[in-house]
């Protein structure tokens, strides 16, 4: 594993930064104007919906939903309402399909009956961590975190069941001030990323492909909500990381020096990944495709409603609308057809890759003979048929 080579930066972000057309402050000016007037009238919400056999979800009380959540399930052969469970999910703060699902109440609508438990994470490290400690049925990670889950000496019992998205240009590094032309020009330099993450992936093969390594430069273990603070404090030179982070970072004087699509080029290619216990997925196999249904119907969403998509995920990340369109550029969203054909295909490989790599930088024992296995395709090779 890599040390920190700097104190842990613990901050608070203040003042106000850049967030596309609203600086910071503002935004949260009106979201606190919204989840005003949405807890003056919760009482009346209660009584209505408690009277329809429908209760608003925390997020609608408190105003973090754009207000289009479903009534029924977008996607009627998916619908489910024999499983009276709970699950409990994991998000994080990407622009992509997932957070269409949260808004709307997409899955809610899907699984009437059931519990759903949105949690927010704030990395793919974060998430295998919960994945660990039992803590989590089902929930968003990156590739790199994903194929260190499923190898020595993590080994943990989860599968890979969807491609969230393929990570390009959304994932970059951004470098204040000076003027730097490559990576080669931060030697030296305080760069912060998610430790664990693909963000951190990324780097450490940028790092290699320039014949440099962990040690060539001072890696700061950082969570993406931390460096805003810690940019505007000088404390950083660097970071890698994804939106709406890297949005704030270019607004406030950053340049982009290199990304995800430049590392990917070079054989190192990353991907936002929903992961599931095999306890989970072995016991709800048709709960698991009502999900992959869900999901799959939200991507297309994004092409085919993309300004009513933008409106879901900029309630959910705070920014605007226009900035979260402009991230979209940053992603490929794969549908199931497409996802069917990955996995079975590519992927395993891909994995393996991922796997060798990260050997070779301490961050697991072994790398696996076949990755096949960590690959759940019931569900998408279902839902590609439809």
């Amino acid at each position: 594993m890599l040390k920190n080579n700097v104190a842990k930066l613990m901050a608070s972000d203040g003042g106000e930064r850049q967030n596309g057309c609203e600086t910071y402050r503002e935004t949260k000016r009106r979201r606190m104007v919204r989840r005003v007037g949405a807890l003056a009238v919760s009482a009346s919400m209660l009584a209505g919906l408690a009277g329809c056999g429908k209760m608003p979800t925390a997020d609608e009380l408190v105003g973090n939903t754009s207000g289009a959540a479903v009534s029924e399930c977008p996607v009627p052969s998916a619908k489910n309402e024999d499983f009276t469970g709970t699950i409990r999910i994991a998000w994080q703060a990407i622009p992509n399909a997932d957070l269409i699902v949260k808004d709307k109440g997409l899955l809610e609508a899907c699984l009437p009956n059931a519990t759903i438990q949105w949690s927010q994470f704030n990395s793919g490290g974060d998430v295998i961590q919960a994945f660990g400690s039992n803590s989590l049925d089902i929930g968003l990670a990156g590739s790199s975190p994903a194929v260190r889950a499923a190898s020595a000496p993590l080994n943990l019992p989860v599968k890979v069941v969807w491609i969230h998205d393929i990570i390009g240009d959304a994932e970059s590094l951004v470098a204040r001030g000076g003027d730097y032309k490559s990576i080669k020009d931060l030697a030296g330099k305080n760069i912060a990323v998610p430790f664990g993450s693909t963000s951190h992936f990324s780097l450490l093969s940028a790092l290699h492909n320039a014949g440099m390594n962990e040690t060539s430069v001072n890696l700061i273990n950082l969570d993406p909500d931390k460096m805003s603070a810690a940019w505007t404090r000088g404390e950083i030179d660097a970071a890698w990381v994804w939106d709406p982070v890297l949005s704030t970072l270019k607004a406030d004087g950053g340049t982009i020096v290199t990304s995800s699509a430049a590392t990917a080029e070079t054989g190192s290619a990353t991907y936002d990944m929903e992961l599931a216990t095999d306890a989970f997925i072995k016991s709800n196999p048709e709960v698991m495709e009502t999900w992959t249904a869900v999901e799959n119907y939200a991507v297309g969403l994004i092409s085919s409603k993309e300004a009513d998509s933008a409106e879901s995920i900029s309630t959910i990340l705070g920014n605007s609308v226009a900035d979260v369109k402009k991230q979209f550029k940053g992603y490929t969203y794969p549908q199931a057809k497409d996802q069917s054909d990955i996995f079975h295909g590519q992927l395993p490989g891909i994995f393996k890759d991922t796997a060798e790599f990260l050997k070779t930088q301490g961050s697991l024992d072994k790398v696996s003979d076949d990755y096949s296995n960590v690959l759940y395709t019931d569900a998408i090779d279902q839902v590609a048929k439809q």
